[in-house]
């Protein structure tokens, strides 16, 4: 049996602290979720702890939330699909868009509803995920500022999502001069400029980011202390929001070095993702606990006891070398693993592992 420990008290610490560092910086917040895939009893605790506004990237995910009867602002995270039109307007107070055609039939669907619905539009700024070509921009807003079910917040942009474009100074001014054109042209303030990401954090640190952006969207620097930029965890965040413990099964000490052929694409991967290479005639001890490939991503399990090391998994079990024999690791007990966010989210939404609140 595994289960995932989450600590509620170390994510409202990060939220709190980046809360902070943003108010400085006079801007607003919204916690992206997206990784905890909708869990209410999670979402419940962090609301209740002072979390405000929330976003996330599966309608499915705010459905729960909304029918739980969590009180939160609620972002949909990602450019809507004509199909769930009536389901975002119903389940999001604000959704992130780049396509006039569906703007539109948002204003429709939210007429029909008697709602109004606040947009956010994208803007591309090079790391080629979603967002409005900067030359179709004025034309965008022109065809949508004034529809009577639409509200236009602010606009945003993505960077550090897709192609690893950092939040640079001159993507971000580039954003603010788009907002200084359209209030210049169309006589109409906008409130937000959404391009704070949790790659922006460090910039934020040192007073990088233009005093204009003023909303940021953080989720993995508050979910695991994340820095992104140079890795490891963000001055004055904690690490330990997520701890799996996995169910060790067998240990023993063995040969490190296989025996017979030997299939380069077969070969055990270690907990960086590198080819492992071991010594002729190397022994000690394994242990093989009850997560595997089914469950996570397996090179994103983090052993906190630095001295094992991840051999290599298959679709149900894992292998870790945990070194010299040791009376803590027996059957029956478990090994207990920091994770990434790619781990984070897998085990989130996998039905295999328990998840309890510590």
């Amino acid at each position: 049996m595994n289960r995932l420990l989450i600590n509620t008290e170390t994510i409202l610490h990060n939220y709190h602290y980046v809360k902070r560092l943003i108010g400085m910086h006079n801007g607003q917040l919204t916690v992206v979720i997206k990784a905890l895939c909708g869990n209410v009893e999670v979402v419940r605790s962090l609301v209740d702890g002072g979390i405000k506004s929330i976003a996330d990237s599966r309608l499915e995910n705010l459905k729960a939330i909304t029918e739980a009867g969590i009180e939160a602002e609620r972002w949909y995270l990602k450019p809507p699909h004509p199909d769930e039109l009536e389901e975002v307007i119903k389940y999001s107070d604000v959704s992130l868009n780049t396509e006039l055609s569906t703007v539109m039939e948002i204003n429709r669907a939210a007429e029909k509803s008697g709602l109004k619905h606040r947009i956010l539009l994208m803007i591309e700024l090079g790391d080629l995920r979603e967002g409005i070509l900067p030359g179709s921009l004025v034309e965008m807003y022109n065809n949508v500022f004034s529809l009577g079910n639409i509200e236009i917040v602010g606009i945003g942009t993505n960077l550090g999502c897709l192609s690893g474009a950092v939040p640079g100074v001159d993507q971000l001014m580039q954003l603010v001069l788009y907002r200084e054109l359209l209030e210049l042209k169309f006589k109409k303030k906008i409130q937000i400029v959404s391009a704070g990401s949790s790659a922006s954090l460090p910039f934020l640190i040192q007073g990088a980011i233009p005093k204009q952006v003023n909303h940021f969207r953080v989720g993995e620097s508050i979910l695991l202390g994340s820095d992104l930029i140079q890795g490891g965890t963000l001055a004055g965040l904690k690490e330990d929001g997520f701890i799996l413990e996995a169910g060790i099964v067998e240990v023993k000490e063995k040969s490190l070095t296989p025996i017979g052929e030997i299939h380069e694409d077969l070969q055990p991967f270690n907990s960086q993702g590198e080819q492992k290479q071991y010594n002729p005639g190397e022994r000690g001890f394994r242990a093989v606990i009850t997560v595997g490939e089914l469950d996570t991503d397996i090179a994103g399990l983090i052993p906190v006891n630095t001295a094992y090391e991840v051999a290599g998994a298959s679709s149900d079990l894992t292998v870790v070398n945990i070194g010299r024999d040791d009376p803590n690791v027996s059957v029956g007990n478990y090994i207990r693993f920091r994770v990434s966010y790619s781990a984070l989210i897998r085990l989130m939404n996998n039905k295999y592992t328990d998840k309890e609140i510590i």
